[in-house]
């Protein structure tokens, strides 16, 4: 849920009373550090980077993205949530997408411009590593794909 980041060092730290290895990682957006146990990397959704070609597949399925139908605001919220929490560049995408075309076409609840925020976050941290961009430069290339299609 922080975005991509780059790991800086392994470091050995006692937290608590116990002795643990942690990946410390730098996430580029907001300037974050960030310390992740090695033992939980697989549990909490730890990754590499996404290729080149997948960037291409995630920016194509963004500019051929379908509307789904309406649904509440708050399905709406929970199925973003669950698509954000899987850590997948496509869900996220989706999420990306989804929150800015709606905010397009009938505005966004102060909750989704939130998730809005924080996908848009996640989607360009990975997508400006892969592509070794600055992260205005990514928010550039989605808000145009965004706004060829609404």
């Amino acid at each position: 849920m922080h975005g991509a980041g780059i790991i800086e060092s392994i470091e050995e730290r006692e937290i608590l009373g116990e002795r643990k290895q942690y990946y410390v990682m730098r996430m580029p957006i907001g300037d974050l550090k960030v310390m992740v146990p090695l033992q939980s990397i697989n549990s909490i959704g730890l990754r590499e980077v996404v290729d080149e070609s997948t960037v291409d597949q995630v920016l194509d399925r963004m500019k051929n993205f379908e509307e789904e139908e309406t649904t509440s605001w708050n399905r709406r919220f929970r199925a973003n949530m669950d698509k954000m929490k899987s850590g997948d560049i496509y869900e996220v995408a989706e999420v990306v997408r989804s929150l800015m075309f709606r905010d397009e076409e009938k505005g966004l609840s102060t909750g989704e411009k939130k998730m809005l925020d924080n996908a848009r976050q996640i989607l360009i941290s990975e997508l400006a590593l892969a592509r070794d961009l600055q992260a205005e430069q990514v928010f550039e290339l989605i808000d145009e794909i965004i706004s060829s299609h609404t």
